[in-house]
């Protein structure tokens, strides 16, 4: 082998450590596959090397959660781009054995969680959204987190079992209340939600044009009905968190007129850096549970 293969060599090798590494952070047994124990402890087995039928090649990593095979990890050597490696991942969740197909959640052999990752970068493939496609996460999810989604899928089969089925099948907002950019402000958002074109989305609004009450608006529709299980708000100034508390506390929810039911959230204070920043930590606003 020269010495570029050698280099490739020991950067997959590398990039094998730290997945290791990540994956039992996330609450993962890993294992080799001659050593396979779907007993362990964890609910999360993730095995080195499985065999796949003729024709699918090796998988890096075979997923079981509660025994059950639910995914692959297509691992690629440290540095490399996983954009465009997404099918390579995709054959392997088409491609088990038989034996391995019997432990399998589909009967059909498909799995729907499929895994790119590098040590240095995650890709993730959630076959349980209605468009599914890779996206850039930041670690590796629990074990239960999975099984949460499997569960979700399997007690209500007509029910979209993540967030981002649940936001396309939001309630019509109730607009009383609501002045006509709040109410664009929302419309805006959950279309940019459900189309699900970008990673990240922004609302842009006048002073005074009540950004606090369409924020504390949002995130209850979002946390009652479209799979959210928190909602981070975030602030600069005390006098900025009292306003945004006060917001959470005196909302009342449309469904049932009650007043929103929050709690403070931990925060750090943000650094000083001799820009006249606030000496005393900010606040975050209560988290309003649907």
């Amino acid at each position: 082998m020269d010495e570029s293969g050698d280099a490739l060599l020991a950067a997959e090798q590398k990039a094998r450590v730290v997945i290791d590494r990540q994956l039992s952070a996330a609450g993962w047994a890993v294992q080799d596959r001659k050593h396979l124990n779907l007993f362990a402890p964890q609910r999360g087995i993730a095995v080195r090397e499985v065999i796949m039928n003729p024709g699918h090649g090796r998988v890096d990593y075979l997923l079981y959660v509660d025994k059950e095979v639910v995914g692959v990890i297509e691992a690629k050597p440290m540095g490399t781009p996983l954009s465009g490696v997404e099918w390579q991942s995709t054959m392997y969740a088409t491609g088990l054995p038989d034996d391995v197909r019997k432990k399998a959640l589909d009967p059909e052999g498909r799995l729907p969680f499929v895994f790119e990752a590098s040590g240095s970068e995650t890709h993730f493939t959630d076959g349980f959204d209605p468009a599914p496609r890779s996206r850039r996460i930041f670690n590796f999810p629990k074990p239960e987190m999975l099984a949460a989604t499997i569960r979700a899928a399997h007690d209500e089969p007509t029910v979209p079992p993540t967030w981002r089925g649940m936001v396309r099948e939001l309630p019509a907002l109730d607009e009383s209340g609501l002045r006509p950019a709040q109410i664009d402000a929302v419309k805006g958002l959950e279309h940019s939600l459900s189309e699900q074109r970008y990673g990240r989305s922004l609302i842009q609004m006048a002073t005074g044009a009540g950004k606090t009450f369409t924020a504390v608006t949002e995130a209850y529709r979002l946390l009652k009905r479209g799979g959210f299980k928190r909602v981070l708000f975030l602030v600069d100034r005390n006098n900025l968190a009292d306003q945004t508390m006060d917001e959470f506390s005196n909302y009342r929810t449309p469904d049932d007129n009650k007043r929103c039911r929050g709690r403070p959230c931990r925060t750090a204070a943000p650094p000083d850096r001799g820009q006249g920043t606030d000496p005393h930590p900010a606040r975050s606003s209560p988290t309003c549970q649907g």
